[in-house]
């Protein structure tokens, strides 16, 4: 059976306690490697291992070598693009169609883009008048915050972690990374990326293991961790910032999220089904961008249910590895327990469901595997946990709305505030709806185009902070100010 083992200090290590888990297939069912689940004395090396790092060559090291050494990261994981594809999906059980131009590419290219962003980035500087009529100049410099905690999530594994650990890296930092239980093996192999790139021994460390008693906890209560940066839901996202208040550490939180699309009446249709297909059921629902509810114009919307209808049954449900295949599994059967919850739910609250609902029939080899069908249901009261709760699932309710002002008010009342689209050829509307809803992210006309150089976060209850260009900048560094009087 394959292990997969902690990362600490430049090499790969058992767990000192002798505890291990099962990473399965959630395409399958089946047990894919044994994973070797950190204790506290497995974290305080890592932890340790990051500290002299710093005070080691990494520390010495000028921005031009550091992003030389970044390059070859990005390089060495293309190099290896198709081991990386394999275990991802195994772990995923995502299609391959998806890593391949998503997961893998993206993964890769944070490392070159933030390499690219310390060097093109400057700080300001002011001249200062003074009595003597001399003067004084300002200027700022950043500093390395130290040691980062690292926190990642299951539904894009490579990609989500190195969008952290390439701008830390970058700035100077060092990491200690604790990826899902469900999907340690990316993270794991990038050790040996590193390695092979040049990057000093504990500057990357891997830690694997659960939250509440285990790495999870072990790494945000460890005094010598300077800040945190956590993907995830809500709730563990609040029990990190109360760790992370002892001591006053940095955190940055994209949480979870109930995600709007408000199509108007004006809008491109044959864009705004394609779109919001998209946005409802890529990655098996789960991301944390995507779309639960979806407000269509009163007028159009019969004719939009019954297209997004068509569209969601056109999906290809079946095995990772084949190229027609654009809809995997969820991660795990405690998941899609979950989401099946909300799917019995919604019938019980007199949804009205337009296709999906249950679990598909599959092939005997994927017959154990956790599957669930993509759903759509109309008729939902506004307050059903089903339209109030995030699912994190393959699913959206659909509802009619009447005019702006109200449309703007029904997507603002949750206390999620990540993201949400607006379709519509109207530019001044595109505008004016946009500024007025209360989340991170609006995409008009679209969705998930990214541009890393902007801002990335979510408001109210889907996070604090904001990572992408500068703000990751901001984020894992200390700005300094020199003041010099001439």
């Amino acid at each position: 059976m394959k292990e997969v083992k902690n990362y600490i200090n430049g090499r790969y290590t058992n767990s000192i306690e002798d505890k291990y888990f099962n990473n399965i297939n959630p395409a399958t069912g089946e047990v894919l490697s044994i994973v070797h689940e950190a204790g506290r004395k497995d974290v305080d090396m890592a932890v340790c291992a990051a500290r002299e790092a710093l005070k080691g060559s990494w520390g010495q090291l000028t921005v031009s070598e550091r992003t030389e050494i970044l390059y070859r990261v990005a390089d060495g994981i293309n190099k290896r693009f198709d081991e990386f594809l394999e275990a991802e999906c195994l772990d995923t059980g995502k299609p391959h169609s998806l890593a391949r131009h998503i997961d893998i590419p993206r993964g890769a290219a944070n490392f070159k883009v933030f390499a690219d962003m310390i060097k093109n980035v400057p700080t300001e500087s002011f001249e200062l008048s003074t009595p003597d009529g001399a003067g004084a100049l300002n200027y700022a410099i950043r500093r390395p915050k130290g040691v980062i905690g690292v926190i990642s999530p299951w539904n894009l594994p490579l990609l989500l972690m190195t969008w952290k650990v390439g701008p830390a890296l970058a700035c100077g930092n060092t990491v200690v990374v604790k990826p899902s239980e469900e999907t340690p093996t990316t993270t794991a192999m990038l050790g040996d990326v590193m390695k092979e790139a040049g990057v000093p021994d504990g500057v990357f460390n891997v830690v694997h293991g659960f939250g509440k008693h285990s790495a999870g906890a072990f790494l945000t209560e460890h005094a010598d961790v300077d800040a945190f940066t956590f993907t995830g839901e809500t709730g563990t996202g609040e029990l990190i910032m109360q760790s992370a208040a002892r001591g006053v550490r940095d955190v940055s939180l994209e949480l979870g999220g109930k995600n709007a699309s408000i199509v108007f009446a004006d809008c491109d249709l044959d864009k705004a089904i394609e779109g919001t297909t998209r946005s409802a059921f890529s990655n098996c629902g789960q991301v944390c961008l995507g779309t639960e509810r979806v407000y269509v114009q009163r007028s159009i919307f019969n004719e939009f249910v019954k297209r997004m209808k068509s569209s969601a049954e056109s999906l290809v449900i079946g095995a990772p590895n084949d190229n027609s295949t654009n809809l995997g599994p969820l991660i795990s059967k405690k998941h899609r327990d979950k989401v099946l919850s909300y799917y019995e739910q919604a019938v019980i609250d007199g949804a009205t469901v337009i296709t999906g609902g249950g679990i598909p029939e599959m092939a005997t080899e994927y017959s154990n595997g956790s599957w669930v069908q993509p759903t759509i249901w109309t008729g939902l009261d506004d307050k059903s946990k089903v339209v109030t709760e995030e699912i994190f699932g393959p699913c959206c309710h659909i509802r009619p709305f009447d005019n702006e002002d109200e449309v703007v008010e029904l997507a603002n009342s949750l206390p999620y505030g990540l993201a949400a689209s607006v379709w519509t050829e109207n530019i001044s509307r595109a505008h004016r709806v946009s500024a007025k809803l209360e989340v991170g992210l609006v995409w008009v006309n679209s969705w998930f185009l990214r541009d890393l150089r902007t801002a990335f976060g979510g408001s109210k209850h889907s996070g604090i902070g904001r990572e992408g260009g500068v703000h990751s900048l901001e984020f894992y560094t200390e700005l300094k100010n020199i003041c010099v009087k001439m």
